[in-house]
Formats: C-alpha cells, structure tokens, sequence
C-alpha cells in the first residue's frame, strides 16, 4: 500500500469535499431565509444536511468494512452528484422543502467523506506510534483549507450568476462531486482490510466506558456543535447587522481557513504537548471567540471570533479523532468510527437546528451564551482525564 499516495488523494478529495460545504455554508441559511415559510425554518436546509449525515454514518461505515473504503467513497460521492442536482432543481421551482431534501441527500455524501481521516489513519502501518496516525489525519483534515479559499470565492460569483439567485451555485457543486469521483479512481486502499486482532470484539457499552472514549467523543462533538452552532447563524446574524454579502462570505472564508489550515501542525503539537493539551488549547480558543463575539459586532469582531473559532474547532475535532483510533482494536473499528460521527453529527444537526431559531428569536449575543455551559462541561472533562491520567502514571513509576 502505498500511504503517501494515498494521503495526498485523501486530502484532494477533502478539499473538493469542503468546497462543496464551505459553498453551502455561505448559501443555505440565506437561501433557507428566502424560500422558508417560516423565517425561524431558515437554517433547516443546513440541518436538513446534517441529519442526512447523521443517519448515513454508521451504514456508510459498515458498508465500507464490506466493500472496501475506495467503494464506499464512490457511493458516497454519488450522493454528492444527486443531492446537488436535487437542490438545483428546488431552487428553479422556488422549493424550500425540496431544498432541504436535497441537502439531506448530500449529508449522505459528508457522511461518507468524513471517514476520509480515518482511510489515512487505516493507511499508516499498524507498528508505527500514534504519532503518525496523527499526522495523516492532520494532512487529510487539511486539505478542506483549499475549501475555504474556493467556496466563498465560488458562491459570491456564482450567486446571482442566474436567476433565481443561488441557482448556480447549487449547480456548481455536481461538478465538484464528479471530479472527486475521477480522483478516488486513483485510490490503491484494498478492498477491505485484513483483520489481524486474535480477541473478540468487545460490546459497544465496555468500549463507550473507557474514559479515553468519552472525553475522544466529548471533544469532537462539542467541538463540532459549538462550531456549528456560531458558524450557521453567522451569515444571518451579519445580514441582521446591516454587513454585506461580500463580507459574511469573507468571514466564512477566514473561518474555514482556519479550521484548516492548523493541520499543518496540529499532528506537532500533539507529539509535543499531547493530545489533552491540545484539546485543552481548543476548547481556550473558543472560549476566546464568545468573548470576542460579545464584544461588539462590526465585521472585525465577526472576523475574529470566526478565526479563533475555526482554530479551536481543529485542536478539538482532529485531538478527538487522534485519541479516539487509541480507544478500539481493529476489528471494531467500523463499529466505534461510525457511533463517534454519529454522536458528532447528531450534536450538529441539533445545534444548527438551534442556531437558526435562536438567531431569529433571540439574537447573535444569545447564541454566545448557549455556548459557554458545553464548553464548560468539556473543559472539566479533559481536566478530570488528565488529572487520572497523571495519577495512574505516578502509581505505575512509584510501583516500579
């Protein structure tokens, strides 16, 4: 197997992947708005996507320790292909419910392309330290830095391309999704992977009781709802404010930039600090956006809290996804990858929901506020792991 290889065409597919979200980000909820029969239901085409995520997860993950990962991506990016056409076809007919079934049709292919971490981590060789695996789902995660340079830039010049406004834009993502279907044609990941584990696989319960599980879980979820949650209702909330388009898609922009391009190191500082410490950066960071958010709300407050935000969402997601390949053996890897997406995607969609609701009932300062209790609840949980963490290896050197 060729895991470099393999790498760099797993991060090309994630770059093409998030230009197609990073384009439904800026779009949804402003599309949702124009078209939704209810202003408090603008933001359910981005949910809409999500639970589609949420219920492919685990199917898309067994049918890949079935198939193979390079099948299984294929199928995923089909739902790509169709979910965009779906969406395209829903804005031609001024279709909100359509719309969203569309969306929910593309959450299938986010769905699959979210095991493109774990197809780089399966890549690097069992015997290597957990170093490495890090390392490669850093790269992967990366590779959507490209999405956030090419899907503001795509949607603000696609958005009043023709009429009705957003129409091609929708249309624009079949083509992303095709070409990330001649790219995974190139993968050389084998069909399935040999299981070499003599034990049996565990039950899923004395795997979820493992402390590493949780707080690997806890991290990734809250990492990604928090995000979510502020993310979703920031094109909203900078209409609200009398911003321009230009410039809610610039802080989109910013913000995905730097949710990825982080992963150039994130694997670095985990090697030097650990995986805890950098969680515990993460969950600072975000912490550092609702201060920044509920200082005042020209574009430069927008701007930097979607930044530090962004930053905070990769220590967070990539820590967890590192700390959670620690948590299972090989043959329950399929079991254990798909419940962690479920559980995020779940967060996700719950949270996004939320977003639009409170965005339009309450406003942008509310939202900050309904982070912080997760936040917090995080933050105790990576303390109270490290503090056990460092008592069971003080017993371990005073026993020696």
């Amino acid at each position: 197997m060729n895991a470099t290889k393999n790498i760099k065409l797993l991060a090309t597919c994630q770059a093409l992947l998030f230009t197609n979200n990073v384009t439904l980000i800026a779009i949804n909820g402003l599309a949702g708005y124009v078209l939704a029969p209810s202003k408090t239901l603008a933001t359910m085409a981005v949910t809409a996507q999500v639970i589609g995520s949420a219920l492919a997860t685990i199917p898309a993950s067994l049918l890949m320790e079935k198939m193979g990962r390079k099948a299984g991506f294929q199928i995923g990016t089909t739902f790509g292909v169709v979910g965009a056409m779906i969406a395209t076809i829903a804005l031609w007919q001024s279709s909100f419910w359509l719309l969203c079934f569309g969306t929910f049709v593309l959450g299938g292919y986010g769905a699959f392309g979210g095991f493109y971490r774990f197809a780089a981590a399966d890549s690097v060789s069992a015997t290597q330290p957990a170093a490495e695996r890090a390392r490669a789902i850093s790269l992967v995660v990366a590779g959507g830095l490209v999405g956030g340079l090419l899907g503001p830039a795509l949607s603000t010049w696609t958005r009043a391309l023709t009429q009705p406004e957003f129409l091609a834009s929708y249309a624009s993502l079949i083509v992303f999704s095709l070409i990330t279907m001649l790219v995974l044609t190139q993968l050389d990941i084998p069909e399935a992977q040999a299981n070499t584990s003599h034990a049996p696989p565990r039950k899923l319960a004395e795997i979820a009781a493992q402390p590493m599980f949780v707080v690997a879980v806890m991290a990734s979820a809250i990492g990604y709802g928090v995000m979510s949650l502020l993310m979703t209702a920031t094109p909203l909330a900078m209409g609200f404010c009398g911003h321009p388009y230009g410039a809610a898609a610039g802080v989109i922009g910013a913000h995905v930039i730097a949710m990825f391009a982080p992963s150039f190191f994130t694997a670095a500082l985990i090697a030097r600090f650990g995986v805890l410490s950098v969680i515990g950066a993460g969950i600072g960071l975000m912490f550092g956006c609702v201060s920044i958010a509920l200082g005042g709300v020209e574009i430069l407050n927008f701007w930097w809290a979607l930044v530090m935000l962004g930053v905070g969402w990769n220590f967070m997601y990539v820590g967890g996804t590192a700390l959670l390949t620690e948590t299972y053996r090989l043959n329950e890897k399929a079991k254990i990858q798909g419940v962690h997406d479920l559980l995020v995607f779940c967060t996700t969609a719950t949270s996004s929901f939320a977003s639009g609701v409170l965005v339009n009932r309450a406003d942008w300062v509310t939202l900050q506020w309904v982070a912080v209790p997760f936040l917090l609840i995080c933050a105790a949980t990576v303390i109270w792991f490290m503090s056990k963490r460092r008592k069971l290896l003080t017993a371990a050197k005073h026993d020696s």
